[in-house]
């Protein structure tokens, strides 16, 4: 009788201290939102910089291999091959230029995605010869990679004229 309780106090023990050790665990693995939501919005700026240098290989960086691209009138381009097309194609007008500024991010609890609502001008030549300006909302969803930098999987842009 003896044996038995003390297995059975025994397997109680272990199993508070693996119930005990499961709650660190997660304790640990807890993000802070606000600061990856910070985070997130630099990366915006730094792909907006990299988007005002015309430097079509470094905008490229902020990408997903299998990122979404949408915006009113264009057809949807899916993947990094079709994005690129549309990133040099537009480099070729010496009158593009594009620039936003995320306005708020919000981070899940896991730390592992996000999305900004930002802000969005872009200036190109129409088929006239004309410099035209417009102005965009856009929703960018981002996932958080395993070298833990932020990229783009999900690029909505919606004209706000």
């Amino acid at each position: 009788m003896m044996k038995s309780t003390q297995l059975i106090a025994t397997a109680f023990v272990l199993a508070i201290c693996s119930f005990s050790c499961q709650e660190e665990k997660e304790e640990a693995k807890k993000v802070d939102t606000k600061v990856e939501a910070e985070n997130l919005m630099q990366a915006s700026r730094d792909w907006s910089a990299a988007a005002v240098s015309r430097d079509a290989k470094k905008v490229l960086e902020f990408w997903a291999d299998d990122a979404v691209m949408m915006s009113c009138g264009e057809p949807t381009l899916k993947g990094k091959e079709a994005i690129r097309q549309m990133v040099e194609g537009s480099l070729k007008d010496p009158n593009f230029s594009i620039s936003w500024e995320p306005v708020s991010a919000e981070v899940s609890e896991s730390g592992d995605m996000g999305y900004l609502l930002e802000t969005s001008k872009i200036t190109m030549t129409d088929s006239t010869g004309t410099s035209n300006e417009m102005n965009f909302d856009t929703v960018t969803i981002w996932q958080k990679q395993a070298d833990g930098k932020w990229k783009n999987v999900v690029d909505v842009m919606s004209s706000n004229e």
